[in-house]
């Protein structure tokens, strides 16, 4: 996914859901702080996001814009409506989102998670298309280790899964 195809994503979400800000929580959340970022970490056809201020209407995105619906059919991508429980991320996430907000949003306005922050989401994910991305980030150097050791430090959850998360980090 592109970031006119995000912005295009946002643009359509705000129409069907009667909101104008919408948190992008998943791996096209790159996005927002890196506009052209690597190929190796475009690879996702969905955009994770939710209503910032209505996150119940995130299924009435997903219905219309999901997977399989038409307009995935046509463009070749879709929204994957989520909720604020979706991804584990660390204390503070919110004040660091990066706006995405221009003529193609048509007014609506993409919150996108801060690099370190949709990293940490990844660590503690675990999944193996987390591990590609991360091993993405890394090499391109777009992750500084120290902050994601500090934030991966104020995710909660249970410590065997923080355990997990910063074995992967260290393997990284």
């Amino acid at each position: 996914m592109k970031r006119a195809e995000l912005e295009h994503l946002l643009r359509a979400a705000a129409a069907i859901a009667n909101e104008q800000e919408f948190v992008v929580i998943g791996s096209q959340a790159i996005l927002g702080q890196f506009p052209d970022a690597p190929e190796s970490l475009l690879v996702s056809i969905a955009a994770d996001l939710y209503p910032r201020h209505a996150p119940e209407r995130s299924d009435l995105v997903g219905a219309a814009i999901g997977e399989l619906s038409m307009f995935h059919q046509t463009y070749g991508y879709y929204a994957h409506g989520v909720d604020h429980t979706t991804a584990t991320l660390p204390d503070g996430w919110a004040q660091r989102l990066v706006p995405i907000e221009n003529a193609n949003t048509g007014g609506a306005v993409g919150w996108c998670l801060e690099v370190h922050d949709l990293a940490v989401s990844k660590l503690v994910a675990g999944r193996p298309q987390d591990v590609r991305f991360l091993q993405g980030l890394s090499q391109e150097g777009m992750v500084d280790r120290t902050v994601l050791e500090a934030q991966l430090s104020s995710v909660r959850v249970p410590p065997d899964r923080l355990r997990h998360a910063q074995d992967l980090l260290r393997r990284l």
